[in-house]
């Protein structure tokens, strides 16, 4: 089978590519990115040499090359990743969330639909939804009615629609999966989890918004890219499928604890409470149910867990982060292929 991944460079989708790579080898992947500051070619660092793996740069607004790389490549699924995704660079300047997010999306759907692709999964975000309110006793369900909050999740609720037409009005095979927070290995460190490990790390202080009572249905990104094969292969075509982590919540400041405990660090001397983002959403809660139910996915270990793996992770892993944070990260791509474009033919 081939794939087309777009966004594959980005933190979710290169651990997915790593994982289809190694649990489906005859399989050939293709990744188109276009590497933003949040697509690293270092979290693929080892697949060059994968005849089965083939890298692309480029935009998914650039019609000419997304349509050209569909006729070229005849790709059987598409697994869409590709998205502006961090909501406080939305606030500051949210015309390329829409861009990306919302003609970026469908420019590939035409594409797909046109060279009649077999399933084109979309990944979006349990943030379409809303947010729950303190005291509210309700999680986020695939019939939730779309509520977005911010710049970021306005466009990817519209991407999700757009998804859901082509489905309904031109018959393109689709689903579509909500995934709540993800955390894991080659997470790129402006976001809270490897934020506040990596500066734990170098002997920094930890940000928290607000007063850190904020919580997040964390998931584990292995376990993310599993359910997404489990819908990839089994799910319904059309259907959407909420995926979270979570059996029970924990706080933002919660979650800065644990990491502090895990690397033996004094909690209170570790942190500073910095101003709250504007419209920051209290508290996001997924129900799980339908795709543990029909498809039989479950997170395989708890967060406690999870998090000292990731933890780990980074402990291990100092060169990758660093390089992130210094920048010299976005150097590879000319290291490794120089001015040259990968070729698209396999």
């Amino acid at each position: 089978m081939k794939l087309l991944v777009t966004g594959g460079a980005g933190f979710i989708g290169a651990n997915f590519i790593r994982y289809w790579l190694s649990n489906y080898p005859e399989d050939v992947v293709f990744n188109l990115d276009k590497l933003t500051y949040a697509g690293n070619l270092e979290s693929l660092k080892g697949l060059e040499g994968n005849e089965n793996y083939r890298f692309v740069k480029g935009d998914i607004v650039d019609s000419a090359l997304v349509n050209d790389l569909f006729q070229k490549e005849k790709f059987e699924v598409v697994v869409h990743f590709a998205a502006e995704s961090h909501v406080d660079r939305s606030i500051l300047e949210s015309s390329v969330f829409v861009k990306t997010n919302v003609l970026g999306t469908q420019i590939l759907l035409d594409a797909a639909l046109k060279n009649q692709v077999r399933r084109f999964h979309h990944i979006s975000t349990d943030e379409v939804f809303g947010a729950i309110e303190e005291g509210e006793n309700r999680k986020f369900k695939e019939d939730s009615p779309y509520a977005p909050r911010s710049p970021y999740s306005a466009s990817k609720a519209a991407s999700d629609h757009l998804v859901r037409a082509y489905h309904i009005s031109l018959g393109l095979p689709v689903t579509i999966t909500n995934c709540s927070n993800n955390y894991g290995p080659y997470h790129f460190p402006e976001k809270l989890i490897p934020l506040a490990i990596t500066n734990l790390l170098e002997g920094k202080k930890v940000p928290i918004y607000g007063s850190g009572r904020q919580s997040r249905d964390w998931l584990y990104v292995e376990d993310h890219v599993k359910a997404v094969d489990l819908v990839l292969r089994k799910g319904k075509v059309g259907e959407s499928y909420c995926v979270g982590g979570m059996s029970t919540q924990v706080t933002n400041l919660e979650v800065v604890k644990m990491i502090c405990q895990i690397l033996g660090k004094d909690f209170e001397p570790s942190v500073e409470f910095v101003k709250d983002r504007p419209g920051h959403d209290f508290k996001y809660v997924i129900d799980w149910g339908k795709i543990n139910q029909e498809l039989g996915w479950k997170p395989l270990y708890d967060f406690q867990t999870y998090l000292q793996k990731t933890v780990s992770w980074y402990r291990e892993n100092q060169d990758w982060w660093k390089r992130v944070k210094s920048g010299q990260y976005q150097d590879y791509y000319l290291k490794q292929y120089g001015e040259r474009q990968p070729a698209l033919s396999h």
